[in-house]
């Protein structure tokens, strides 16, 4: 989704979480994406290994070094009978195409506004401003306009692109990534300081956590609001968590039945502690659901931190504080409260 994000100039600085068990659903556009749009193409299926593409290799750079001879050996060059190596420019080497690709977004550093050759339908070239912080500190994140990402898709080899769709793919692309924050904002709010704080706003369960954050905020304050330092787009890797319920909907597909995600995203977020930013890595995989009776499509977003130690304990926290206050009949306990109050 946020793929096709890319700034007019590179920027060379920055600065410097869903739930396990339920993904909340996020639909958006009037009508599903078209055949050609890249939310149709799904994750690499890791039980059919043989399904994923391989990536290109970059080319390793072939300039010489400062104490070779200054004539390029192996290239033809014109010269003549009195010209002498300094006289002889040696043909420019291409460039490669990791050094045309912004480091925060892994995109090329600009994506054009021009009508793509034999467009027939004009595209808006305004570009809309997310509610995502930059990590660098000065503003926003942009979306892309409908122009730039018709003519991001072209560059991508989507030819067949339907481009009276692409309005309607931009608006979906926007309001996933518009979810996608907003999980990410909830879950800095829970443990942004601190796995106790984190813990005491999850032991009473999910249904409760809202009133306990509520709670908790009132006594220690709000944290720092979060940045996105930069983000990746890794549709040809499906995450861990997604494979393994790929496996069980394979053995119980009356429990587990679900399609792959359609892409996969990591996204690198600025956490403040004790002053000082902290690199938390998100990960997120878009799911497609069944439209609605309106013919709408649906979506769900599964967010949560990389499985890194720190990650791995809120996840737990998260999960295992709603299991087990349901478990030690938690809801039960409250309610017979509520009917003694």
């Amino acid at each position: 989704m946020g793929w096709f994000w890319a700034d007019p100039t590179p920027i060379t600085s920055a600065a410097a979480c869903a739930r396990p068990t339920s993904k909340p659903p996020h639909g958006a556009g009037d009508g599903s994406p078209p055949p050609s749009c890249p939310m149709r193409k799904r994750t690499v299926n890791v039980l059919n290994p043989a399904s994923a593409c391989k990536r290109p290799a970059t080319a390793p750079s072939t300039s010489a070094p400062t104490s070779s001879c200054p004539v390029p050996h192996g290239k033809h060059v014109a010269t003549t009978d009195h010209a002498t190596p300094a006289d002889i420019t040696p043909a420019p080497e291409p460039q490669s195409t990791l050094s045309k690709l912004n480091p925060l977004n892994y995109m090329f550093q600009s994506i054009s506004q021009a009508p793509a050759p034999e467009q027939t339908v004009a595209l808006p070239t305004t570009r809309d401003e997310s509610s995502i912080p930059k990590g660098t500190g000065d503003g926003n994140w942009e979306y892309p306009s409908p122009q730039q990402m018709y003519n991001a898709l072209l560059r991508k080899g989507y030819t067949d692109t339907d481009v009276t769709a692409v309005e309607s793919m931009v608006s979906i692309h926007n309001f996933l990534n518009e979810g996608a924050w907003a999980e990410i904002v909830e879950w800095e709010r829970r443990f942004g300081k601190g796995l106790k704080r984190g813990w005491e706003v999850s032991k009473r369960g999910e249904e409760n956590a809202s009133l306990a954050l509520r709670r908790v905020e009132a006594e220690e304050g709000l944290p720092e609001q979060p940045s996105l330092l930069r983000f990746q787009g890794r549709p040809q890797e499906m995450t861990p968590k997604a494979a393994m319920i790929q496996v069980a909907s394979w053995l119980y597909p009356s429990m587990f039945e679900t399609e792959p995600p359609f892409d996969r995203h990591d996204w690198y977020v600025a956490r403040n502690v004790n002053g000082k930013a902290k690199e938390v890595r998100y990960v997120i995989d878009y799911y497609s659901g069944p439209p609605e009776h309106t013919g709408e499509p649906v979506f769900f977003l599964d967010v949560r931190p990389a499985m890194t130690p720190t990650g791995a304990v809120e996840r737990l926290m998260r999960w295992g504080g709603d299991v087990w206050w349901k478990a030690s009949g938690g809801e039960v306990r409250v309610a017979e409260k509520t009917k003694e109050t």
